[in-house]
């Protein structure tokens, strides 16, 4: 099943909890704090696989965690760091992380961060100071990143065969490859676009079947918007025609059709290599509608073949060869539009508002402070109130107007205000 758009959820590994320990050996007083502290999350990875051809694999799960780290131990031990999460995908995959985009993958065995893991909580020996010699004081692991991405798969091929429904692409592809698409004598058989790997005078090279094109494609009719962007990344387009006119339809409408439509999508297809190919020469009375399309187009090259019979493909073929042979007149970088700027936004340490009598403390920081700190700690307690008093929180929340016994809620916590 091909699979080219799929959204999935994915979480880092939270870091392990720092300990609080003590050595305890004979003849050594005063050993000291000796906690260790938590290993680090697993981070989650995208990687490009060469053989990966769609996302069905990823669709099958809604969410991917990676591993936690593990706790801290005594003796100055660190946790074990959590396993990283390394997730494959095809060549031309787009990633869109909370809507906006994150990378274009098109390297083989490229890789890239998705979420990163949470950090390791620290122990009491990390605490340990000239003046605080005893510290009985950890921190909790940093929760690991949660994120949803958007997959979208944009097929790498070096030719592209695109033409209107049952026009002849999938029987040439499996007449120049050893791809075997589905074949029958009705519209919109092809339902899914089909690659082959075409092998001619030692050099190999893939083609995309493109399922049929109709008028209106570019705004979605037919199976339109579904397909024609998996054309965006290759480098020679070939137009199949039908040039038997069977059912009624002239060769040259049909060209004019499909070329319009490809303008319409994206003003980049236009640019690439574009070969003509009139098919179903096999068939009566095809001469004349060729002779008719030539006069339309007297300087185009134009190749007459037939896909069932295998007349004229070889040349077409060559064609092929010869134009990939050249450097490319385009860059795939501007086929994708409207790709986001990393923006570097200034954000305070916190912000303070008022919802129905509670005071609402928001943050980054102030946040990570909460989820790392163990309030069933009396030294950790007082170290977290000393650092959101210097912050600011507690003038901030004056000036709101808070009193004693109101409720302040920073995060997932609640605490009273006094």
């Amino acid at each position: 099943m091909f699979i080219d758009k799929v959204t999935i959820f994915l979480r880092a590994g939270c870091g392990g909890d720092g300990c609080v320990s003590f050595r305890r050996e004979k003849y050594v007083p005063y050993g000291g704090p000796d906690g260790g502290n938590g290993g680090r999350g697993g981070d989650i990875y995208f990687e490009c696989d060469t053989q990966k051809t769609t996302l069905l694999d990823l669709s099958y799960t809604a969410k991917f965690e990676a591993e936690d780290g593990q706790n801290g131990l005594s003796n100055n031990k660190f946790g074990k760091s959590g396993k990283d999460l390394i997730l494959k995908v095809p060549l031309g995959t787009l990633v869109f992380k909370n809507g906006k985009f994150c990378a274009d993958l098109k390297i083989a065995n490229e890789r890239i961060l998705v979420v990163k893991g949470g950090r390791g909580g620290r122990g009491n020996a990390s605490f340990k100071t000239a003046r605080y010699t005893a510290p009985r004081i950890s921190e909790k692991g940093e929760p690991g990143e949660a994120t949803e991405v958007n997959l979208e798969l944009l097929l790498i091929a070096q030719v592209g065969l695109v033409g209107l429904p049952n026009s002849g692409k999938s029987t040439l592809l499996s007449q120049i490859s050893a791809a075997r698409p589905k074949i029958a004598d009705y519209p919109f058989t092809t339902l899914t676009p089909n690659l082959g790997v075409v092998g001619y005078g030692g050099k190999n090279f893939v083609v995309a079947d493109i399922p049929g094109i109709i008028e209106g494609a570019h705004i979605g009719r037919g199976l339109g918007l579904e397909f024609l962007r998996h054309i965006k990344r290759t480098n020679i387009l070939v137009y199949i025609i039908d040039a038997s006119a069977t059912d009624g339809s002239s060769p040259y409408v049909n060209y004019k059709v499909l070329n319009d439509e490809l303008r319409k999508y994206s003003k980049y297809l236009l640019k690439k290599h574009i070969i003509i190919a009139l098919n179903k020469i096999d068939l009566p009375n095809c001469q004349e509608h060729i002779k008719k399309f030539r006069k339309y187009l007297r300087n185009k090259k134009i190749f007459e073949i037939s896909a069932a019979t295998g007349e004229g493909v070889d040349k077409l073929i060559i064609e092929m060869v010869k134009i990939l042979e050249k450097p490319l007149a385009f860059k795939f970088e501007e086929e994708i539009e409207d790709i986001s700027v990393k923006e570097y936004i200034y954000q305070p340490e916190f912000q303070v508002n008022v919802e129905n009598g509670v005071f609402i403390v928001t943050g980054t920081k102030i946040e990570m402070l909460t989820k790392m700190t163990k309030f069933n700690e009396e030294e950790a307690l007082r170290r977290y109130q000393n650092i959101i008093k210097k912050m600011g929180l507690e003038i901030e929340l004056g000036k709101m107007g808070v009193k004693s016994g109101d409720t302040v809620k920073i995060g997932d916590f609640e605490f009273i205000f006094k």
